[in-house]
């Protein structure tokens, strides 16, 4: 009988702040924005790592990352997790990848208030 290799990986949830760059694709007259991103990694800072290369690889200009956990860590803390986001989340495990499940751009100041 062949063992399926366990996969350490796990998908955290992040908000990443980012700045303008030249070619970023926000809308004009934005100051920036808020992406709200599913990413796997082994933990938390690889996740970040990889989110953070792919969106320079975008042409974006991240400024910060806040992490909110993996979906066992933020169902503890009482948050409610829908299908639809369960569903990005799983996508990031299959694929390995980084989801931008959303973005807010903000204008003259704005802060990033995505829940």
């Amino acid at each position: 009988m062949e063992k399926k290799k366990v996969s350490r990986q796990q998908v955290y949830t992040l908000v990443v702040q980012i700045g303008r760059k030249e070619g970023d694709g926000l809308p004009e007259g934005a100051t920036g924005a808020a992406l709200m991103v599913y990413a796997s990694g082994v933990d938390e800072a690889e996740a970040v790592r990889e989110t953070v290369a792919i969106l320079k690889q975008a042409d974006t200009a991240p400024l910060d990352v806040t992490g909110y956990g993996t979906l066992a860590e933020r169902e503890a803390e009482g948050h409610e997790i829908g299908d639809d986001e369960r569903d990005l989340m799983q996508r990031a495990l299959d694929e390995n990848a980084v989801i931008v499940a959303q973005m807010t751009p903000f204008f003259d100041g704005q802060e990033a208030t995505l829940h």
